[in-house]
């Protein structure tokens, strides 16, 4: 079994400490949710446990082995994928081109959001942000990663894709952990981890049923 996790780790932004030494471990296979408000220090935390920001303390262990002082491609390198909230595809790339840099068969992509097929020769730039998300998500699901980290993954989708969206991440043979404002509808009733964070600590751990009690 695959773990990714946070121990002790502490992230500053200059003078200002963003994580406060939290703790937190992510399942392979398994779902695992970062609840928190903006400025909470989920984003914080996913970025850390993909090496695009440093700890100032603590560590980030992966299978076992450290490797807090590992740069960000070569943890993608070793089978991590980040999809950020922000800037996750490339704009002047189309559709097809953002989907061929993670594989040259897009049959998994294109079965998992069939939205895309007809978008295929669009910029991405161009995209709605719920179909820029459907595109970074399946560039994730192409690149048969065995961690999955995605901040905010339905943002700007309809209910319905949404729906789909999560069910797509839960059913990945992967360890995968996403960032979200709050619990949503689609994870209540299935098995995960949470961490609810505040103000740079973890307030609550425990699995989506104990939350919602």
């Amino acid at each position: 079994m695959t773990t990714l996790s946070l121990r002790d780790a502490r992230v500053r932004y200059g003078p200002l400490e963003a994580l406060h030494g939290i703790t937190l471990a992510a399942p392979r296979p398994g779902l695992t949710v970062l609840l928190g408000r903006n400025g909470s220090g989920r984003s914080t935390a996913l970025n850390a446990l993909a090496g695009t920001l440093p700890l100032s303390g603590g560590a980030v262990v992966w299978d076992g082995t450290d490797v807090t002082r590992v740069p960000a491609h070569e943890r993608a390198r070793r089978g991590m994928c980040l999809v950020p909230e922000r800037r996750a595809v490339f704009g002047s790339l189309t559709v097809r081109e953002n989907l061929e840099l993670a594989a040259r068969d897009l049959t998994v992509a294109l079965d998992a959001y069939p939205q895309l097929r007809p978008l295929l020769e669009r910029r991405a730039g161009t995209l709605s942000g719920g179909e820029q998300r459907m595109l970074a998500l399946s560039r994730a699901l192409l690149a048969r990663a065995r961690v999955v980290l995605v901040d905010e993954p339905a943002q700007g989708m309809s209910p319905s894709v949404a729906a789909r969206t999560y069910e797509l991440l839960g059913a990945l043979d992967a360890c995968v952990v996403i960032a979200e404002q709050r619990m949503p509808p689609g994870l209540r009733d299935r098995r995960a981890v949470v961490y609810e964070l505040r103000r740079g600590a973890v307030v609550f751990a425990g699995e989506a049923g104990e939350l919602a009690g």
